[in-house]
């Protein structure tokens, strides 16, 4: 991969940062989908014994940001159980996000999705829900920048290859949830009630994602283009994106009753897949 000069001059910043054990580039820039603006998503991941020193973080932060003055870095655990904490800075004009990662913690949420445990969680920022299979993902899926220890390297060793119970256990956990969501919004669209039939439609539409990626064996990492992405995937339903498109359509148009018979039809479907 062609070097980065902006990634280079973060490395050499944070790697001095005393708790910082490894540094990998996740999102779209890891995977290779990225465009021009994409943001670049930091992760920096510590130990237990080896807690992350905030305070040295934030000196390197403001070496490294725009805007010194206006640079600020969270505690450990500000952003919730699941974000953890981090930052969002802008280096030579490019968004750069930073995310804490516990790394005893992440290998032992690992094993649990081995073992087809996983967990779903209220989550701002994730309007279906923060699902402990993320940091799986996240971990297979990032690019180590600095990971002198190999502690990068054993996280991908456990989330790597795709595990088939962590398969099973997402198919049975959101194949279920779709027809109850599509029932939800039946009732919503009774008392003509949009926004909770939106937020139901939402629900179901997220959880056909999950089960499509999980049937591919892939991770989703991100509600955001999941979608669309799973459309793409070898085993997935036929003109999903459009007949996504058509449901939120009608839902905008108050035509429920189609909306969900739409809904219905991709439940089926994707029920004769799985």
């Amino acid at each position: 991969m062609q070097a980065d000069p902006l990634l280079e001059r973060v490395v050499a910043a944070l790697a001095k940062v005393p708790g910082v054990t490894a540094i990998v580039l996740g999102g779209s820039r890891a995977r290779g989908t990225a465009h021009v603006a994409s943001d670049y998503d930091i992760g920096l991941y510590y130990r237990t014994s080896d807690p992350l020193d905030t305070r040295r973080l934030l000196e390197a932060a403001k070496g490294l940001a725009d805007d010194a003055a206006d640079t600020t870095v969270t505690s450990v655990g500000e952003w919730g159980r699941w974000i953890v904490g981090g930052a969002w800075l802008s280096i030579e004009g490019r968004k750069v996000d930073l995310l804490y990662r516990n790394i005893d913690e992440v290998a032992q949420v690992i094993e649990a999705c081995r073992s087809g445990q996983i967990t779903m969680d209220y989550q701002p920022g994730h309007p279906h829900g923060f699902c402990s299979a993320i940091w799986a993902g996240e971990a297979a899926l990032c690019r180590p920048l600095h990971d002198p220890q190999g502690a990068v390297a054993g996280l991908k060793s456990l989330a790597l290859p795709y595990p088939p119970p962590l398969r099973e256990a997402l198919v049975r956990r959101f194949q279920w949830e779709i027809a109850f969501s599509i029932g939800n919004a039946e009732l919503g669209a009774v008392r003509l009630d949009q926004t909770h039939v939106a937020g139901c439609v939402y629900r179901a539409l997220a959880c056909i994602a999950q089960v499509l990626f999980a049937l591919n064996e892939r991770y989703l990492i991100n509600e955001k283009g999941a979608l669309r992405e799973a459309a793409k995937l070898a085993q997935t339903l036929p003109e999903l994106m459009e007949r996504v498109d058509d449901v939120w359509q009608f839902v905008g148009d108050g035509d429920f009753e189609t909306a969900v018979a739409i809904l219905r039809e991709l439940q089926q479907e994707l029920e004769t897949l799985a």
